[in-house]
């Protein structure tokens, strides 16, 4: 297996880019996974490490952890308390618009109960559209097919 990519490291905390499709840790939404990446980053630097946050499994991008629980505990702070500022690209299929502000609650889902159930969090989200290209490529109805970043 390849190792992680590591992009900055010091004696209090580690960022590491997180593959696509690579759970962060063990999970009642994925009893039958092995592999995650709190694992293979303990592995690789032959010491324990404590998430700060986290990134779903889709999703690919840096992922921080603290290299003691003092250290993830302070940054963890810092993610709660909207310190953090996230940006995260996409690649999209369809419209999007120009420029929007999202106010849109989000569920968490922990697989102990249906997602409708958990209580929703406050969530801003601001999209901005960079580029985009049209394809000539039919895709279900369409003619063309359009992917927005």
């Amino acid at each position: 297996m390849q190792p992680l990519n590591i992009l900055y490291q010091d004696e209090h905390l580690v960022a590491v880019h997180k593959p696509s499709g690579l759970l962060v840790h063990r999970s009642a939404l994925a009893r039958g996974e092995t592999i995650f990446l709190l694992q293979r980053l303990r592995d690789q630097l032959g010491k324990r490490v404590y998430p700060v946050h986290r990134l779903d499994r889709p999703t690919s991008g840096v992922m921080v952890f603290g290299l003691s629980s003092e250290a993830a505990a302070l940054l963890g702070e810092g993610f709660s308390e909207r310190q953090v500022e996230k940006r995260y690209l996409a690649v999209v299929r369809g419209k999007a618009p120009e420029q929007e502000r999202l106010d849109y609650p989000l569920r968490e889902e922990d697989g102990t109960r249906p997602k409708a159930e958990m209580p929703a969090m406050p969530a801003m989200t601001d999209i901005r559209r960079l580029d985009s290209v049209e394809l000539p490529v039919q895709v279900d109805r369409y003619p063309g097919a359009r992917y927005p970043w």
